[in-house]
């Protein structure tokens, strides 16, 4: 027993620690997405620990001691997006209307053929806006019955798992394609005009992710996200981002997105809202996001059910309250993070300057 627990106690060390050295390979990076599996690894194999070893060896209690450190580490990245941790963005009590804007982001996955769910999940929710991920051509011909409802659209489609369209039924102007650091992998920018008359500066990405079969390093994505943080960062118009980010929520990537661009994440304080793996409960993890300027509250925030694709859509709606979100305050940024930021970008010879600018 105690070498099984050796080795298991080695193995949730090494997960453990892998994340903390500054490494882009996908194997190190990889190791930010199951914190909440590694934590319930650890949790289990404490239990282990007390039932099945001789209490009175000291090596036993370092190994106790070290499962201990492990799951709560562990645990310190996911609690803020449990019940449990203050909500970083209030919900909104404004009942009027004309001040939402509700979003369906949504992965369709390329092969898969299920229209109609994505279809009829629109016309039941009725969001503002659609954005779809890994849509080609054919996905494209299939949403064309949105277009009377949502006559104002941005398309992309493409064969690589990288294809992105955008439909609105609000009205959309400065409408830019733009593929910031990898030459088949867009984002979409522009301005969306609310009923109140306001203009929301739109960024909807989905950069390809650290994997054996994709990029074997995080630098693409990493650059990518970064370099549209400190974009944003630099306007005081209402903002926000939304895709598949390929990365999750508790990340280093993905707070130092936070910190640098300023953005909230509704999640916090409300829950994982994991929308990957369809078809493996044990193994989800939040890669859909949106991230929103300190303009917004939140009014809703849902997983929708499956589409047939190995993604959840994501829905959510935000509240435009600019007096009443200027409370709001999400992680903040030192001097460091910036340095780190500019590191990132300048690895993929990317810069700021690069991300469409929107003046409405």
């Amino acid at each position: 027993m105690l070498l099984i627990s050796a080795i298991a106690t080695l193995l949730i060390v090494i997960a453990t620690l892998l994340p903390r050295f500054k490494c882009s390979h996908w194997i190190v990076r990889g190791m930010d997405f199951p914190r909440l599996q590694f934590a319930f690894f650890a949790a289990v194999l404490l239990i282990f620990h007390f039932i099945f070893l001789d209490l009175q060896m000291l090596v036993n209690w370092l190994l106790i001691s070290a499962t201990a450190l492990c799951f709560f580490w562990q645990l310190w990245w996911v609690l803020p997006y449990t019940p449990i941790w203050p909500k970083e963005v209030m919900t909104s009590k404004v009942i009027d209307p004309n001040r939402q804007l509700s979003i369906i982001t949504s992965n369709v996955l390329k092969t898969n053929h299920k229209s109609d769910a994505l279809i009829n999940i629109v016309t039941e929710y009725r969001p503002d806006i659609l954005v779809t991920l890994e849509s080609d051509k054919w996905w494209e011909n299939k949403l064309k019955v949105l277009e009377a409802d949502m006559p104002y659209s941005v398309k992309c489609p493409l064969d690589n798992l990288y294809g992105m369209h955008v439909y609105s039924r609000l009205p959309i102007s400065e409408e830019k394609i733009s593929y910031l650091v990898e030459e088949d992998v867009p984002s979409i920018h522009l301005s969306l005009e609310l009923r109140t008359g306001n203009k929301v500066h739109m960024h909807f990405v989905h950069p390809a992710p650290p994997s054996p079969t994709e990029n074997p390093e995080s630098t693409e994505r990493d650059a990518e996200l970064i370099t549209i943080a400190r974009s944003v960062a630099e306007t005081e118009q209402p903002v926000i981002v939304t895709g598949d980010l390929n990365d999750v929520a508790w990340s280093v990537t993905t707070r130092l997105f936070r910190k640098v661009s300023g953005l909230l994440d509704p999640r916090v304080g409300r829950g994982l809202f994991n929308t990957f793996h369809v078809d493996f409960p044990f193994l989800r993890w939040p890669l859909d996001h949106l991230f929103h300027s300190s303009h917004f509250n939140v009014k809703n925030i849902q997983r929708l059910p499956s589409i047939g694709s190995d993604h959840f859509p994501l829905y959510t709606v935000l509240v435009y309250d600019p007096v009443e979100g200027a409370n709001q305050e999400g992680l903040q940024a030192n001097g460091q993070d910036h340095i780190q930021a500019k590191r990132v970008s300048e690895k993929k010879d990317v810069s700021k300057k690069d991300v469409p600018k929107l003046n409405g």
